[in-house]
């Protein structure tokens, strides 16, 4: 055999051999960047999924609630299109119906009292996760601007109601205990915490109502009779200010 025959050879040899591994380096890189965004998607459920079932539920409103049920579909649709064999069609199935109980107002969605420093802060991770959340499907173009902005404000209103939430119990619990200036003090903190979000009519009733039940305690640091009777009233306030979920969207100086 001729030296360039060999030649010839063994260069097509090497050629093929480099052929061989670019083509298995490219079908490896396709694999890892599939299973990447495999993972992604599935992350992306789940955060959703856990949002909708940790926050609690006199912080979820039917907008936030679809918010998050639009971004598990949304998952969802992404994993059918790369064909996992995980049961997309089950997740699929669940949201849809989870969306319908949303909309006839009958889903489950129990609320939590927020009665400790820790519970607190781990509903605050929740709703900042929430926020940070709706702020990323509105730059993918996934919610409009006003909806984002509308729920943005909302869900800032509910991180500053969460530290509210727990000094409320917190004076609650010292007028159990006869300790009327320790509820005073509180109940200066859960104002501060609502001022905050004075934009929100929400969170300017709750200030008048705190500034006004503060009177009451100072007024009636001697008359125990007094005190519960009119505390009774406020903490009912403060438990339903959110039932009337419709009614911060219905307020045109919030939306501005």
């Amino acid at each position: 055999m001729e030296t360039t025959t060999i030649v010839i050879i063994l260069s097509a040899i090497v050629v093929l051999s480099l052929v061989i591994i670019v083509v298995t380096q490219m079908r490896e890189k396709a694999r890892i960047e599939r299973m990447r965004r495999i993972r992604d998607q599935r992350d992306s459920y789940n955060r959703a999924s856990r949002l909708l079932t940790e926050i609690p539920g006199q912080y979820l409103n039917s907008g936030l609630k679809l918010i998050l049920l639009k971004q598990m579909e949304d998952a969802c649709k992404n994993l059918a299109a790369l064909k996992t064999d995980k049961p997309v069609d089950k997740w699929l199935d669940t949201v849809k119906q989870t969306r319908q109980q949303v909309l006839d107002k009958t889903d489950k969605h129990p609320p939590v009292k927020i009665d400790s420093p820790e519970k607190s802060k781990q509903v605050q991770e929740h709703l900042n996760n929430l926020f940070k959340l709706i702020e990323s499907m509105h730059k993918s173009g996934r919610i409009d601007g006003p909806t984002a902005k509308q729920n943005l404000k909302y869900v800032l209103f509910l991180i500053h109601k969460t530290h509210a939430d727990l000094h409320v119990f917190q004076a609650r619990d010292h007028i159990r205990h006869n300790e009327i200036r320790k509820a005073i003090h509180a109940y200066h903190s859960a104002s501060m915490e609502m001022n905050k979000s004075k934009d929100n009519p929400l969170a300017l009733k709750a200030v008048k109502s705190f500034r006004t039940r503060i009177k009451e305690l100072e007024a009636s640091l001697h008359d125990e009779d007094t005190v519960a009777e009119h505390g009774t009233k406020l903490d009912q306030e403060w438990d339903d200010m959110l039932q009337d979920e419709e009614s911060w969207k219905k307020r045109k100086d919030f939306d501005d």
